[in-house]
C-alpha cells in the first residue's frame, strides 16, 4: 500500500452532520487502499473521545486543538491584510510541523485535503499529486450571507467571499484536480475558475443504506396522537437556524390551525437561543442533540427543509428520503440533488407552496408512494460505493510529478 497525506479542517467523526459524513467516508475508502497519515482540528471537547476511533483508519493522526474563540479574534486581526479570514483561522505551527515530519520521513506521493481552509499546508509541495476537495463554493455561501445581513457584518462577508475566491482559483490552478459535492457546484466553480475547467470534477455525497433504512425497528419518539414535521440538522448553523425560524413563523401556523394535531419538531444538536425560543410557540418541540436521528425520521409524516441559504447537497434531504420519507424542500435544498420534484421529493417556492403541499401531503395517500420512489433514487444515485468510485478514477490517473 502506498502513502497518502488526508488534511481536514475538523475530525471526520462522528458522521452524524454536514461536511463530517462525507470526510469520514472518503477518510474510510481511501484507508482501504492507502496508509493513511491524517492531520486534523478538534474544536469542541466532545470531539475528543473519537480520537482513538478514527485512528483505525490511519497509520499516522495529528489531532490539534482548535479554540473557536482564539481562532476568530485572530482571523479578524487579518482584516487589513488581503488573505480570506478562513485561512488565518486554520493556520496553525503544530499541524504544519507534523505535515513536514511527515513528508520528510515518508514517501508522500498523494495528498487529498478537503476544504479550501487545508490547502495552505500543501500549496508548497508541487511534487505530489493534490487533490482538493471543495465540496462547496464556499466563497459564493458567504456572498449569500453578506446579502442577507446589515453593516458591518455584510462588509466582512462580502471581503470574505472575494478574497476567498481568489484563493479558490489560485489553488484549482495548483492542485491537480478540484472535486464538489454536485455536479451543479462543479460548473458553478468552472464558471468562476474557467482556467481550471478541465481539471474540476464531482462525487455525489452518499448515504449508508444500510444504516438508514426502513427495515429496522425504531421506537416512536413523538407524543402519542400527533402527525410530525421533522427538520434535522446542527442547529447552530446559520442556515438551518434561519430556514426553522422562516417555517415556525410563516408556514407552520397556517398549517396548524389547519391540521390542530400536527406538531413540528426541530431535531439537531446545539440549538440555539433563537432556536431554543421556537418551542415557545404552539405545537413546536426543539429536541436538542439525541442519539439516533433515524426514529425521528421514521414515525414523522413530512419532512422538511425549507433551507433559504444552501450550497451543495443536503444531507439531510439524502437521508429522510433513503428512510422512505416524502420530503418538502426549498429550491436551494434542492440544488445538486438529481430527483424528479412531484415524484421523489415535492419542491415548494416560497410560503404559500409550503402551506399548500404539506397540507396535500397530510390529507392524501401519496406519502408512501413517494418515500417508496425516494429511497429507489437513493439507491440508484447516492450510495458511497457508487460515488467514491469517481474519487478512484483521480487516484489512479497516470502522474508523472
Amino acid at each position: 500500500m502506498q502513502e497518502l497525506l488526508y488534511l481536514t479542517h475538523r475530525i471526520p467523526y462522528p458522521p452524524n452532520k454536514g461536511d463530517k459524513i462525507r470526510s469520514f467516508h472518503l477518510l474510510r475508502h481511501l484507508s482501504e487502499r492507502y496508509r493513511v497519515y491524517l492531520g486534523t482540528f478538534i474544536d469542541t471537547e466532545e470531539d475528543w473521545q473519537y480520537e482513538d476511533e478514527v485512528r483505525k483508519y490511519c497509520q499516522e493522526a495529528c489531532f490539534v486543538r482548535l479554540h473557536p474563540f482564539s481562532a476568530r479574534v485572530k482571523s479578524l486581526l487579518a482584516l487589513s491584510g488581503r488573505d480570506p479570514l478562513t485561512l488565518s483561522y486554520y493556520r496553525n505551527a503544530k499541524l504544519m510541523q507534523w505535515i513536514r515530519s511527515v513528508c520528510a520521513r515518508e514517501p508522500i506521493r498523494d495528498i487529498v485535503v478537503f476544504s479550501s481552509a487545508m490547502a495552505q499546508y500543501v500549496d508548497h509541495l508541487p511534487d505530489c499529486r493534490r487533490i482538493i476537495d471543495f465540496v462547496d463554493v464556499d466563497s459564493d455561501k458567504w456572498r449569500q450571507y453578506a446579502s442577507s445581513k446589515s453593516w458591518p457584518l455584510s462588509w466582512v462577508y462580502q471581503r470574505e467571499a472575494r478574497y476567498l475566491l481568489n484563493y479558490e482559483k489560485e489553488i484549482a490552478r495548483k492542485f491537480n484536480f478540484s472535486t464538489f459535492v454536485s455536479e451543479k457546484e462543479a460548473g458553478l466553480f468552472r464558471q468562476m475558475a474557467p482556467d481550471s475547467a478541465e481539471k474540476t470534477t464531482f462525487f455525489n455525497n452518499g448515504v449508508d443504506t444500510s444504516y438508514f433504512s426502513p427495515g429496522h425497528s425504531y421506537p416512536n419518539p413523538y407524543p402519542t396522537g400527533k402527525r410530525v414535521l421533522v427538520f434535522t440538522g446542527a442547529m447552530d448553523y446559520w442556515a438551518n437556524v434561519d430556514a426553522v425560524t422562516w417555517f415556525a413563523n410563516l408556514v407552520f401556523p397556517a398549517i396548524r390551525a389547519s391540521q390542530p394535531d400536527v406538531e413540528f419538531h426541530i431535531v439537531g444538536a446545539n440549538p440555539t437561543k433563537q432556536v431554543q425560543g421556537l418551542a415557545n410557540l404552539p405545537g413546536i418541540c426543539v429536541t436538542g442533540a439525541v442519539k439516533d436521528i433515524r426514529p425521528y425520521l421514521m414515525h414523522a409524516a413530512v419532512a422538511v427543509a425549507p433551507l433559504r441559504i444552501a450550497r451543495g447537497i443536503q444531507n439531510k434531504v439524502l437521508e429522510a428520503m433513503a428512510m422512505l420519507k416524502p420530503v418538502v424542500v426549498s429550491d436551494q435544498a434542492m440544488e445538486g440533488i438529481h430527483a424528479i420534484p412531484g415524484r421523489e421529493l415535492i419542491v415548494a417556492k416560497d410560503v404559500d407552496a409550503f402551506i399548500e403541499q404539506i397540507l396535500i401531503l397530510l390529507a392524501s395517500d401519496k406519502q408512501s408512494s413517494i418515500g417508496q420512489q425516494a429511497r429507489d433514487r437513493i439507491l440508484r444515485d447516492y450510495t458511497w460505493s457508487g460515488s467514491l468510485s469517481r474519487f478512484d478514477a483521480l487516484l489512479s490517473t497516470p502522474y508523472t510529478g
